[in-house]
């Protein structure tokens, strides 16, 4: 199987820890110069220091907020001009939880404009170099509720379908230059995420952490919750030759927690 990603670049966002940080040491194993991209300079240096790197490979990092687009895309095209950019891994932070109907509609304009737009504008930036290559990749991680919307994530569930389909059209769209796009539907996953989740059902229910958690778990078949490094495994599989007739899908990796085939 050929994993050999050595000679691309990838840009990872949201990879100062969690899923983003874990995928970006599974593409640097595989040979990737990898770039980190979050918000927290300090974070993110730490963060470069620990990918694994081989002689000739080289890793650094971009600080940018995805909530500012114009300020995201002149650092991703400022990176693509100095390196070009073979590889997108679209990864941010989950908006705040609660029903759908009670979200103030700033709710919904942030969340769109840090996920899909912020996605955007990072493929617009990009692009170019991945069409003069005609090899590409773009993975989105976004949510299981793609397909089965999740209770009390109302603004979350919107958005992430958006983005779903969003990515689809884009599939169809970049084909022809060699460039695949998918989507890595985390299930319940150690990260900052679960613990805004798990909190948000401990104030709702009164119950202790411990006995959500378990609860939680008890709903995957694998009754326990993911490690980030196997969100990041899928992630940097996609990426790689093996995967390359692969495009326009939506993967769960959930431990078989969904009920939809």
């Amino acid at each position: 199987m050929d994993l050999d990603l050595s000679g691309k670049h990838a840009l990872v966002c949201g990879a100062s820890e969690g899923i983003g940080l874990a995928a970006a040491r599974e593409l640097a194993l595989l040979g990737t110069d990898v770039t980190l991209l979050a918000r927290r300079e300090d974070a993110l240096r730490t963060a470069c220091e620990t990918l694994p790197k081989r002689e000739g490979q080289h890793h650094d990092f971009v600080v940018a907020d995805a909530a500012q687009t114009d300020a995201l895309a002149k650092a991703a095209a400022e990176l693509a001009a100095k390196h070009p950019v073979h590889i997108l891994i679209n990864n941010t932070g989950g908006p705040p939880g609660g029903p759908a109907h009670a979200a103030e509609v700033s709710a919904y304009v942030d969340a769109f404009t840090r996920h899909l737009l912020a996605n955007h504008v990072l493929v617009q930036a990009l692009l170019p170099g991945m069409r003069e290559a005609h090899w590409g990749r773009i993975v989105n991680v976004i949510s299981t509720s793609v397909y089965e919307p999740i209770a009390n994530l109302g603004v979350s569930n919107t958005i992430r379908g958006a983005v779903a389909s969003w990515a689809k059209t884009l599939s169809k769209e970049l084909g022809q230059d060699g460039i695949t796009v998918n989507n890595v539907l985390p299930g319940y996953t150690e990260t900052a995420r679960i613990v805004q989740i798990v909190q948000g059902a401990m104030a709702r229910s009164g119950k202790p952490e411990a006995e959500v958690r378990s609860e939680l778990a008890s709903h995957v078949p694998l009754r326990r919750f993911a490690q980030p490094g196997e969100i990041g495994a899928v992630i940097a599989f996609l990426c790689s030759p093996a995967a390359g007739y692969v495009s326009g899908q939506s993967i769960a990796v959930d431990g078989g927690r969904m009920h939809s085939i």
